[in-house]
């Protein structure tokens, strides 16, 4: 019986969590020491200034999900302190798919990730804190080299990572952007990581971290405020649960938005999906269709229920799933209706562990597209999670309110066990790449690197974008049936970067990274 299995988005995260469950911690260990080492390895993706939630399953009891993700900022602003617009920068994934990022000072919002991790450990942890943290601290120093999927994940975003002379130095030092192979090295990350190895969170929320943040973010007119960090407090809440294919589902609930969408997709399909094999151009389009379901779901009322409560209740209503799988159904009689396009968190990193003694956890978190802005002397690279447009519905709110987030840590569980453990990053993709996952598990029976590795589809506003790897005469067939379509050449980091860990009928573990991303998965033995 393996002794544990963890899926990241890097080998070095993923080993620095493997090296926490050789030394005898939980699920929840591996996932600290993971997080913090995805600081120094996963520069651009995530950091101590961004948010996630984790999702976190005991070997005996319920589960239970933390919310660490970012707040609005501007309490207590300073009278006259003068105040920015964010920054628009157009990403290109390839020569046809564009993105509009927003950063700059303006963009950063209330920071959670260290908050969160801490409370997490308090609660469930059995290795000592600055044990676990510490290492992230000398990987930083020492610096990282550069993966492919790192530097297709820096390419995408050079125009962000070049706007700063901080960000410059880290990712373009002497004038020369970092090349595959390169050394990341953040000397200054590594001094922070260690004040919060050894002090803990206050030192990022009362301390001079946090004053240096301020201070910055006040020359630069940004919102944050010392009483925005020290009021910040992770929030515990109930998972949304329902059922899909003999599992218990369980992920993210409001007010994120991530993790009810993949509950009503998955609902949506289900009577479509058995006796269809992956890849073949009905179950394609039936995927589709259940991502244009949800997203017609995404009108006014969605927006007041997210924040307000209820949404789970009415997106999973009976009336609601069947109007769904009604769309989808009369949509395979006929031409395909197409939906507005969604954006979300596009730097986002996931964290998904089993340990030996069976408790599970998933953890993602994200600082955003990162906002081209690093604190002199710190290291600390700010998120810009309020330049983010999927998040706007929440802006009209009081300083201190969350935020929402595609973000949806998710499990499975049959019989009492938990049998996946997944989540992703990915912008709006990151929830058709989980929904995607689970379907070819629970549906195609595939074994999990396949599941994750298989070629994906996504809806975005009226076309269908459809990575390499897929069979033509299947994609003509789509065509043929109205689908206007964009093919990417391979598999494409714009599709996710899902991480997952499974277990079968056996008992037996495996684990997978996505290798759009060049994550790792490893099972102990």
């Amino acid at each position: 019986m393996a002794r544990g299995a963890i899926a990241a988005g890097h080998e070095l995260t993923a080993r620095a969590g493997a090296a926490a469950l050789e030394a005898g911690g939980t699920a929840v260990d591996a996932v600290v020491a993971a997080g913090a080492m995805s600081w120094a390895a996963e520069p651009a993706l995530t950091g101590p200034c961004g948010g996630g939630f984790v999702m976190v399953r005991p070997a005996r009891g319920r589960s239970a999900l933390l919310d660490a993700f970012t707040a609005i900022p501007g309490r207590d602003l300073p009278p006259g302190r003068r105040l920015v617009e964010v920054e628009q920068v157009l990403v290109p994934f390839d020569q046809r798919t564009t993105q509009v990022f927003h950063v700059g000072s303006a963009a950063c919002a209330v920071p959670g990730v260290v908050a969160g991790l801490h409370a997490l450990h308090r609660r469930y942890g059995r290795l000592a804190w600055a044990e676990l943290v510490r290492p992230a601290a000398a990987r930083a120093a020492r610096g990282v080299a550069t993966n492919a999927g790192q530097k297709a994940v820096f390419d995408a975003i050079r125009a962000i990572l070049i706007s700063t002379p901080e960000a410059s130095a880290i990712f373009a030092p002497g004038g020369r952007y970092v090349r595959e192979g390169d050394e990341i090295v953040q000397t200054e990350l590594a001094g922070t990581i260690e004040r919060l190895a050894d002090d803990g969170p206050d030192v990022l929320y009362r301390g001079e971290l946090a004053q240096a943040m301020v201070d910055h973010q006040h020359r630069h007119g940004g919102r944050l405020t010392m009483a925005d960090l020290a009021s910040y407090r992770p929030v515990w809440r109930r998972p949304l649960r329902s059922a899909y294919g003999g599992h218990e589902l369980t992920t993210n609930a409001p007010p994120s938005s991530g993790g009810a969408l993949i509950a009503y997709m998955l609902a949506a399909l289900e009577p479509f999906a058995p006796g269809r094999g992956a890849g073949q151009a009905d179950s394609l389009r039936v995927l589709a269709e259940s991502m244009r379901a949800a997203g017609r779901r995404r009108d006014a009322r969605f927006a007041r229920l997210l924040h307000r409560g209820g949404l789970a209740a009415h997106l999973l209503s009976q009336e609601q799933v069947q109007a769904g799988r009604g769309e989808i159904g009369r949509a395979l009689q006929g031409a395909p209706s197409g939906v507005p396009a969604l954006a979300s968190d596009r730097g986002t990193t996931h964290i998904s562990v089993v340990d030996g003694e069976g408790n599970a956890a998933a953890f993602t978190a994200s600082n955003g597209s990162h906002s081209g802005v690093i604190v002199p002397g710190t290291g600390l690279h700010l998120n810009n999670m309020m330049g983010e447009e999927d998040l706007a519905a929440g802006r009209h709110l009081r300083p201190g309110h969350r935020l929402t987030s595609m973000q949806a840590p998710t499990l499975l569980e049959r019989d009492g066990t938990v049998r996946l453990v997944v989540g992703s990053s990915g912008s709006n993709r990151l929830r058709s790449a989980i929904t995607q996952v689970i379907v070819n598990v629970v549906v195609h029976g595939m074994p999990i690197d396949e599941a994750v590795s298989f070629p994906r589809v996504h809806v975005e506003g009226g076309r269908l974008d459809c990575e390499g790897g897929l069979r033509p005469d299947q994609l003509e067939q789509l065509e043929r049936w109205g689908e206007q379509l964009v093919r990417f050449d391979g598999l494409n980091l714009y599709f996710g970067g899902a991480n997952a860990v499974r277990r079968d009928d056996r008992g037996e573990l495996s684990a997978a990274g996505d290798p759009r991303r060049s994550c790792f998965g490893i099972v102990l033995d």
